[in-house]
């Protein structure tokens, strides 16, 4: 799927919306969101990988494979950065560096690469296909 954007546009658009997850990733949750917080890990970057992706990729593995490798990474920095703004603040923001939400990062990410790779390689097929039958028609 292609979306009528341009280069820019798609790229102030993804810097747009990571700025307001790192926002979002530096405040503290509300009490009420504390027991999902590994879930809501997942769902963000299964969503963000989505985003991404059809944003970016024109369903390209090297291209993916990239956005999956930035996500991860960016997890891990927005942990890092957690639990350094508690120190260099000296105010407790956030909590502390937490595995747990780097491995439910990562879930959400292995998760949509599992959708995306399915998607992909049924799109692929079913395009032979037709192509095919246009072929075998006459089109």
């Amino acid at each position: 799927m292609k979306l009528p954007l341009n280069k820019w546009t798609k790229i102030i658009l993804a810097t747009v919306c990571f700025a307001i997850a790192i926002i979002g990733f530096m405040i503290k949750l509300p009490s009420s969101f504390r027991h999902f917080d590994k879930e809501l890990h997942s769902l963000f970057y299964f969503l963000a990988a989505a985003f991404l992706n059809l944003l970016f990729t024109n369903k390209k593995i090297a291209g993916h494979l990239f956005i999956f490798g930035s996500l991860y990474l960016f997890g891990v920095a927005i942990e890092y950065a957690q639990a350094y703004s508690n120190k260099l603040l000296h105010v407790r923001i956030h909590g502390r560096y937490d595995q747990e939400d780097v491995q439910s990062n990562l879930r959400g990410l292995i998760a949509f690469s599992i959708l995306w790779i399915i998607g992909v390689a049924f799109l692929s097929v079913y395009n032979k296909r037709t192509l095919k039958e246009g072929v075998n028609n006459g089109e």
